[in-house]
């Protein structure tokens, strides 16, 4: 189908010396994924639009409106494609490239073919971006994935295609249902250097299936209103990580199980991976607080409960360099998420494998 026949409100521009037509990649036919609950009067949000300070702490309520674990898809066989997009707002930090922070990520294929093609990185303070995505394209029907920024958001995201090309739906994931990750700062991606190279985006391209990321930088405090909402949705896995962002360990013990049991008992065939923190190094509280994080799973288990998988973070560095691993002994660089995909993906695909 031409895309005149789905949309008449195109925008014309030139791009270089290219003809383009723009159109708003938040409308079908293009897919927009990670958003569960989106409000279409707000710009993005990851959590439920009506959750106050009653519902969840202030941290989390602002960083929903980041696009972590975003994504556009879509199909066309236009030669070239360009992005024009304006920035809401984006995060300048000193340990995170901007690349990772305010940046797009662009890949084209679906399922096992699907393969890293450009990032689009903003300098620093840039809000409006306009550029060319890919040229000399073969002219036949390929799919594409812009991820969103990290740790940011954009008010305006449009897809440029050449005049007379056509545009459809992407082809549909392997795992129809998303798998969703909860947790702190390193599950929002922090800090990677580019959207694609966070481990739950690398895990998500792996298995084919839709993300939903609730990583809430400082601010993943396990309350129920959270689990609630995440207990509404139809998953494909659930993976619970958010032991960095209790404030301690009594917070921990008082709200981990809790958090496990509301989601459990209205998905009690839902697979759960249950991890402890990667920057696992046995000093202080941390062996209590894998231990809280353990007893969740082991209780769990002793219940009968044969969908449940705890992965200790201690081993999500592998055994060398672990010291290599990441930018300031906590947050992840693009080694430490490599090797944290390469060791919870055989576990995810056990559990997706459980679901069927």
């Amino acid at each position: 189908m031409k895309i005149e026949e789905i949309d008449k409100n195109f925008q014309a521009a030139k791009v270089g010396n290219l003809d383009v037509r723009y159109y708003d990649a938040l409308k079908a036919p293009f897919a927009l994924e990670g958003f569960p609950w989106r409000d279409p009067a707000l710009i993005f949000n990851r959590l439920p639009a009506a959750f106050t300070e009653k519902d969840v702490n202030a941290g989390a309520l602002e960083l929903a409106k980041h696009t972590a674990g975003g994504a556009v898809r879509f199909r066309t066989d236009s030669p070239y494609l360009t992005l024009r997009a304006v920035l809401a707002y984006s995060g300048d930090m000193n340990h995170m490239p901007r690349a990772g922070s305010a940046g797009f990520d662009f890949y084209s294929g679906a399922g096992k073919n699907i393969q890293y093609r450009k990032t689009v990185q903003p300098d620093s303070g840039q809000k409006d971006l306009e550029t060319l995505l890919v040229s000399d394209q073969p002219e036949q029907m390929t799919d594409w994935t812009l991820y969103l920024p990290l740790y940011g958001a954009a008010s305006q995201i449009e897809i440029g295609i050449a005049p007379g090309a056509r545009l459809e739906k992407p082809t549909p994931h392997a795992v129809p249902k998303p798998v969703l990750f909860y947790g702190s700062s390193i599950t929002q991606g922090g800090c990677a250097s580019r959207p694609g190279n966070a481990y739950t985006t690398m895990l998500c391209r792996a298995v084919d299936a839709p993300q939903i990321n609730l990583g809430f930088s400082g601010s993943g405090r396990g309350e129920s209103a959270v689990a609630q909402a995440i207990a509404g949705l139809d998953l494909a896995a659930f993976v619970m990580d958010y032991d960095h962002n209790a404030p301690s360990l009594e917070h921990l013990t008082n709200t981990h199980a809790k958090f496990f049991k509301i989601i459990r008992g209205k998905n009690p065939g839902l697979p759960v991976i249950i991890m402890s923190k990667c920057d696992f190094w046995g000093n202080g509280e941390e062996p209590d607080r894998r231990d809280v994080i353990r007893q969740t799973y082991a209780h769990a288990v002793r219940a009968g409960d044969t969908k449940v998988w705890f992965i200790d973070g201690a081993t999500l560095f592998g055994t060398e360099d672990r010291d290599a691993c990441t930018v300031d002994r906590c947050h992840p660089n693009d080694l430490g998420f490599y090797r944290m995909f390469r060791t919870i993906l055989p576990t995810l695909e056990k559990a997706l494998k459980a679901q069927k």
